[in-house]
Order: C-alpha cells, then sequence, then structure tokens
C-alpha cells in the first residue's frame, strides 16, 4: 500500500550516485519533488521510464520541480545507467531498501527479490504528498501524470 496524496512526505537523507547529499528539507519552500521507485537500472520499462523523466526533465525543472529516481542498484550501476542514457538528475542507490520501505514502495515479493516497487511520489513545496503513480508495466502513467500534476502546482 503507497502512501497516500494529502500525507506529509517521510523526511530523507540520501547521497546521489555522483556522491552529493541530498534531503528532503533542502528543498522545501522552492521546489517540488518527484521521487520514484523503479526495479532496476538497464531493464525495459526502467529504462523506458527514466527516459521519460529525462525528456521531461527541463520542462519539470521550469517548474520549480526536481526529479530523483530510486532502486536498489549500486552507484557504480547508476554511474554506467545514467552515462548511457544522458540521465540529468539524480539516482540514488537504495541498497538496503531503507528509502523504499519509508516510502512503502515495497511489497512481499519485491522484498524478496530485493527490488522496489515501480511507484512514483510528487511531494509539493510544503513537503506533502500532491501525487501518487503506480503501475508496474506502463512507464508513460508515471511520466505523464507527473507532467499533468506538476503543471498544476506551477
Amino acid at each position: 500500500m503507497a502512501l497516500r496524496i494529502g500525507q506529509k512526505a517521510p523526511d530523507f537523507q540520501v547521497r546521489t550516485s555522483d556522491g552529493r547529499s541530498l534531503s528532503l528539507a533542502e528543498f522545501r519552500g522552492t521546489k517540488n519533488v518527484v521521487l520514484y521507485f523503479y526495479p532496476a537500472d538497464f531493464t525495459l520499462v526502467c529504462t523506458k521510464e527514466t527516459c521519460g523523466f529525462r525528456d521531461a526533465y527541463e520542462e519539470l525543472q521550469g517548474k520549480e520541480t526536481e526529479v530523483i529516481g530510486v532502486s536498489v542498484d549500486s552507484d557504480d550501476s547508476h554511474k554506467k545507467f545514467a552515462a548511457e542514457h544522458n540521465v540529468p538528475f539524480p539516482l540514488v542507490a537504495d541498497e538496503n531498501m531503507a528509502l523504499a520501505k519509508s516510502y512503502e514502495a515495497t511489497s512481499f515479493l519485491r522484498n524478496l527479490l530485493k527490488k522496489t516497487s515501480r511507484i512514483t511520489y510528487v511531494i509539493d513545496k510544503k513537503g506533502d504528498i500532491a501525487g501518487v503513480f503506480q503501475s508496474e508495466l506502463s512507464a508513460g502513467h508515471h511520466v505523464d501524470g507527473v507532467r499533468e500534476l506538476v503543471k498544476r502546482l506551477a
């Protein structure tokens, strides 16, 4: 079960695959945050989803929105994935699934497989969850839904 719209988003402090430190608190009051969880680098739907966010990134940034991708893959995997697909936003290696668990991006089966569920959260500038998109097989559902919601938040 996912967190719900209107709930306060769980705070986080993470290190990105390029070594930067990020926290939800640093965006509060200035930017919306798209936090998307995906099962694995270099897989068909995950690559399509990441490239969709890549292609929409300039538009989203223009609407005061940052995108952060999260999976259990290692920093090395993320670096290769980002380089191969020209990913301009940060990717986070959540190898112990701590962030995924705090955002309910797990399930019994996903825990056994050591993979996160495919779920995207839009967190508004106040730190509240403004949107939740879930679809294991449709990357477009996530990207299109985020673009429409961010337009309304701007």
